[in-house]
């Protein structure tokens, strides 16, 4: 079978392999879809301390079951993998918080991910319910795409948006049009959506029509312009869907009294500190909250929401392209000129 191994930053291999048989407990899957996103990106250019190189990368995981004997599961079955593999067993997963367990692994980093033909899933994913069977109506190419839709519902759920809010997305990429979205189906009122990058911005715009786009220039007060769309009150909910210390500042700053603001991307490990007005946060009684990929729950949940098209996502792949083509994929996405992209083995 054809696999697209890293070795190292920038030393991204597509090889021939022997296709992987499944052990006691294991599923074996034909990949059918694995889309891609920016941490695909990131491990290409940087690599990861997670990631023991040479390491088969994906983790956006759709396909069908071909061998195994994990009780419950019958080869043709059509699954979607979770990414983030919590142990189950920790204090954190015991209290339900899956999100943060310690023990944490993930598919293409500490096994063998679905840039790939076929697939083992471990066991280890099968004993955390991490294994969903995709509903007759969605394709494999939306069923990819519940991994991030679970992590942007695990974000909305910790910052709590809720029938009425005013919610502002900051980055318009494929997680930001997925916030825009969850937001409409969790029964916001307005949904504003904030990039830098106008072509970018008006292609999101184009498909999950913001209630206004707005594209943050140096002559652009966002923060004003929030302010005027929202009656002065500013927003009850921010959410930064941006790898951006400036985005996390201005979202405290445009924030209404009692506002939740979400710090849903994380910030470069060599530039993680900001240094906010912890009295607005204080006097206007703000909430800040982080968010870290999501549960086996969240990712069932978000392949429900797209089987009831409370949450369309087939119109947010705007690239599907062969395994052979995975360096293209990668470069699409680093280009800003995809929303989402999908490999198809």
């Amino acid at each position: 079978m054809k696999v697209a191994r890293f070795y190292a930053p920038g030393d991204i291999r597509l090889e021939d392999s022997a296709e992987p048989e499944p052990g006691p407990g294991e599923l074996k899957l034909r990949i059918r879809n694995c889309s891609t996103c920016g941490t695909d990106v990131k491990i290409s250019r940087f690599g990861h301390h997670h990631i023991a190189p040479p390491r088969v990368m994906g983790h956006e995981i759709a396909g069908e079951i071909v061998a195994g004997d994990a009780p419950g599961w019958e080869p043709g079955d059509r699954v979607q993998v979770i990414a983030a593999v919590p142990c189950g067993e920790c204090s954190e997963c015991r209290r339900g918080r899956m999100t943060v367990c310690a023990r944490q692994e993930s598919m293409g980093y500490h096994y063998d991910g679905a840039f790939a033909e076929y697939m083992i899933v471990p066991a280890k994913v099968l004993a955390v319910d991490g294994v969903n069977r995709v509903p007759d109506n969605v394709s494999f190419a939306e069923a990819s795409v519940a991994e991030p839709l679970a992590c942007v519902l695990n974000g909305q759920e910790l910052a709590n948006v809720r029938d009425g809010d005013d919610v502002v997305v900051f980055g318009s990429g494929p997680v930001g049009c997925l916030h825009v979205r969850v937001a409409r189906a969790r029964g916001a009122a307005r949904v504003f959506l904030i990039d830098v990058n106008r072509d970018r911005l008006d292609q999101a715009a184009a498909i999950v029509k913001p209630d206004a786009a707005i594209w943050a220039t140096e002559d652009t007060d966002v923060v004003e312009a929030v302010r005027d769309l929202t009656e002065g009150r500013g927003s009850d909910v921010a959410i930064t869907a941006a790898a951006s210390g400036a985005a996390q500042l201005t979202a405290i700053e445009m924030s209404a009294p009692g506002g939740r603001i979400s710090f849903f991307g994380g910030l470069p490990k060599d530039d993680p500190i900001i240094a906010c007005d912890s009295n607005r946060v204080h006097y206007r009684e703000l909430t800040l909250v982080g968010a870290n990929g999501s549960s086996p729950s969240h990712n069932a949940r978000a392949l429900e929401m797209i089987g009831s098209g409370r949450v369309p996502v087939e119109d947010l792949i705007t690239h599907r392209l062969p395994l052979t083509a995975v360096h293209d994929a990668l470069e699409l996405v680093a280009r800003g000129e995809a929303i989402k992209v999908t490999i198809e083995p």
